[in-house]
């Protein structure tokens, strides 16, 4: 595995942009001499326990990203100024899913395959059922972000195939959703590897029990709505274009 990269730890530091500020910590893209990177303060709140859980998301998203060395369309870990209640990655340019005007005819095929990557090295997203998990590069190219919740697997047991399937539903309900009614390329509904996967039994059990109880500890006690950004159903859906893998073959025969 490849080292994390390292910025300079005295680079005079400007917050540009605080994206998420709630009782957990704050998310912020910040600018060094080195360029732009995304900062995540795992301080917590006044709320008990609050900062405990903020440094073990933290935890959990170093040893994602760190087992996630050297992947195409991952953040990297920055272990230069990162502390156990501080956390940088590098900045990942493009937007959410929910926001995105254009997208290739294969952006869930690539999509798939950046999953699949993960899966090979062990690590599952768990949290990909958010669209702004999931970034458009300018190019068209799918980026993953936010790993607080992402597992790192030694074994490729029960548990590491339940949420590496739960990975794949989510991505093919993506999928579905974006190329349904017409929407999609050629007006054709696509169907990737996740099409037929059903709930898991844990998946099922946290939508009926655990998601109410969720909900009411964050929006109610702490007062966060995290999740929301997802294109409504009234809201224009993205026009797609030629394929990526496409275009990249007519560069190349361009070229010889």
């Amino acid at each position: 595995m490849q080292e994390a990269e390292s910025v300079p730890l005295k680079a005079p530091v400007e917050i540009v942009e605080v994206w998420k500020n709630d009782q957990f910590g704050r998310v912020e893209c910040v600018r060094t001499d080195s360029g732009l990177f995304v900062r995540r303060v795992a301080c917590g709140s006044s709320i008990p326990f609050s900062g405990w859980l903020a440094r073990r998301f933290l935890a959990r998203e170093r040893a994602a990203l760190q087992a996630a060395e050297g992947l195409s369309g991952i953040p990297r870990w920055c272990a230069g100024p990162s502390t156990p209640s501080e956390g940088w990655r590098t900045h990942l340019e493009g937007v959410p899913l929910s926001r995105a005007e254009r997208l290739p005819a294969d952006f869930f095929d690539l999509l798939e395959e950046l999953v699949a990557d993960l899966h090979a090295r062990g690590i599952c997203h768990n949290d990909l059922h958010k669209e702004q998990n999931i970034l458009v590069d300018p190019a068209g190219w799918p980026r993953l972000i936010d790993f607080q919740l992402a597992s790192v697997h030694a074994q490729r047991g029960r548990v590491f195939e339940t949420r590496a399937r739960e990975d794949l539903r989510h991505v093919e309900k993506h999928r579905r959703r974006y190329t349904r009614k017409g929407r999609g390329p050629g007006g054709m509904e696509q169907r990737g590897a996740g099409a037929g996967l059903r709930r898991s039994w844990v998946a099922l059990a946290w939508r009926r029990l655990g998601k109410p109880v969720y909900h009411l500890i964050t929006r109610g006690l702490l007062r966060t709505r995290d999740g929301e950004a997802r294109r409504a159903e009234t809201q224009a859906f993205p026009r797609f274009g030629p394929p990526l893998r496409e275009c990249r073959r007519g560069r190349s025969s361009d070229a010889s």
